[in-house]
C-alpha cells in the first residue's frame, strides 16, 4: 500500500506544470488517468528526444499514468469526461479559465455537479486574472516572479535577465506546490467527504521562492532597488575553474573561513584576513583579493577530490555537475534515485518514506493506451 492507493485522479493538463503535479501524485500510488486530445498531448512533441525518439520532457512528467483520448471539442468527448469525473477523487487542470468554462470545467460548475471532487486549477496569475493575462510561457512566469532579474547572483546591471536553468523550471516548482495542495485537500476529503477547488498561481509560486530577496528587505537589511547586486548574499563565493571542471563556493561565516584556510594548507596570504572578515569586514577589496588568490589555488585541483575534502571540513564547495555526472553520482546511485523504465534511467522522487515509498511503476503511456477505462 502506498499513500494514495485507491485514489483516482483525472488529469486534463496539457502543460508541464499540470502534468508534473499529477506525476508526483502517481508516484504515491494514485491512479492517474491522463485525458489527451486526438493526436496526444502537445508536450509529447517537446524536445529533446530520448533513445526511443519520444519526448524526454513528456517521459519524465508522465510516468505511472494511464492515457485515454477524448475530443473535448465535441459533446461526446465532454460526456465521457463527465463519466470519468463522476468516479474520481480529484481533477488536475492547467488551462485558462475561459477554456475550462467552455467545457463545463469551471470551479463553480464542477463544485455544483461534484461536491466531493478536489479540483486543482493551475494558471499563471490565478482564476481572477484578466483574460489578457491568462496565458504565459515559463520564462514569462520566471520573469514576472522576479527570479529572472535577481539571479544569478552578482550579475551586472547591464547583463540581460536570466533565461532560466531549464525552460520548465517554473513548471516543476509549481507542480510541487500544486501536488502538496492537492494531497492536503484529498486528506480533507477523506475525513469529511467534502471537495474543494484549489486556485494556484504560478507567479505566486515564484514569489514564494524569493524568500532571500524579500526577507532581506523586510528585515531591513536591504532597500528595494533596481540594482541586481542589492540582493546578493554577500561574501566572496562564486564559480571557480579547477583542473577538470568547475566548483561553486559559498562562504559567509568564520567557520567557513577556518575550514577553507585549513583546506588550502594555511597559506601566508590568508593571514592578512581577519578571522571574522566575512561577517564584519567583507569589503569589495577583500573579496577581490580573496578571489584572486583562491582562483590560482583551485586551478590545478581535481574537482571531485577537492570537494570531498572540503565537505569533511564543513566548507560549502560543490562540484558544478554536467548531465552525465548526475547519472554516475555515487550518492544518487546509493539512494536509488534513478530507476530504469524501458531501459532508460529515469529520475525518481527526491524523498524516501518508510510506510508509503514513492515508486515508478511504468513508463509514460502511449496515447489512448487505456481507452478501456472509458467503459469502466
Amino acid at each position: 500500500m502506498t499513500a494514495l492507493s485507491g485514489t483516482t485522479i483525472i488529469e486534463t493538463a496539457e502543460r508541464v506544470c499540470g502534468e508534473w503535479t499529477a506525476r508526483l501524485l502517481a508516484d504515491f500510488g494514485a491512479e492517474v488517468i491522463k485525458v489527451e486530445r486526438p493526436g496526444g498531448s502537445p508536450t509529447r512533441r517537446f524536445g529533446p528526444p530520448v533513445a526511443n525518439g519520444s519526448s524526454a520532457v513528456f517521459a519524465y512528467a508522465n510516468t505511472g499514468k494511464k492515457s485515454v483520448v477524448l475530443d473535448l471539442e465535441t459533446p461526446e468527448g465532454c460526456a465521457a469526461l463527465e463519466r470519468l469525473l463522476a468516479r474520481a477523487n480529484a481533477l488536475i487542470d492547467d488551462h485558462t479559465p475561459a477554456w475550462c468554462a467552455n467545457r463545463n470545467l469551471a470551479p463553480e460548475d464542477l463544485s455544483a455537479r461534484f461536491p466531493r471532487l478536489v479540483q486543482c486549477h493551475i494558471t499563471p496569475l490565478g482564476q481572477d486574472a484578466s483574460e489578457d493575462m491568462a496565458r504565459a510561457f515559463p520564462i514569462n512566469i520566471a520573469a514576472a516572479g522576479g527570479w529572472a532579474w535577481h539571479t544569478p547572483s552578482e550579475s551586472g546591471d547591464s547583463d540581460p535577465p536570466l533565461m532560466g536553468a531549464s525552460p520548465f523550471m517554473p513548471d516543476f516548482d509549481t507542480g510541487y506546490d500544486a501536488a502538496l495542495a492537492t494531497a492536503a485537500s484529498l486528506f480533507h476529503q477523506r475525513r469529511t467527504g467534502e471537495g474543494q477547488a484549489i486556485d494556484l498561481s504560478e507567479v505566486a509560486v515564484q514569489l514564494s521562492r524569493a524568500d532571500v530577496v524579500l526577507g532581506r528587505v523586510l528585515a531591513g537589511d536591504d532597500e528595494p532597488s533596481h540594482s541586481r547586486r542589492r540582493y546578493d548574499m554577500g561574501g566572496p563565493g562564486r564559480v571557480f575553474a579547477c583542473a577538470d571542471g568547475h566548483v561553486h563556493l559559498i562562504m559567509t561565516t568564520a567557520r567557513h573561513w577556518r575550514g577553507l584556510v585549513g583546506l588550502m594548507g594555511d597559506p601566508a596570504w590568508a593571514q592578512e584576513f581577519p578571522e571574522d572578515w566575512l561577517e564584519f569586514h567583507c569589503t569589495p577589496e577583500r573579496v577581490a583579493s580573496f578571489r584572486e588568490h583562491f582562483r590560482s589555488w583551485i586551478a590545478d585541483k581535481p574537482r571531485d577530490a577537492i570537494t570531498h575534502e572540503a565537505h569533511r571540513r564543513s566548507v560549502m564547495l560543490a562540484p558544478v555537475n554536467l548531465a552525465p555526472d548526475l547519472f554516475t553520482n555515487l550518492q544518487y546511485r546509493h539512494r536509488g534515485f534513478f530507476q530504469t523504465l524501458d531501459g532508460i534511467d529515469t529520475p525518481a522522487a527526491p524523498y524516501r518514506m518508510t510506510a508509503s515509498p514513492p515508486r515508478l511503476t511504468h513508463p509514460a503511456p502511449e496515447p489512448g493506451a487505456d481507452d478501456r477505462e472509458l467503459a469502466a
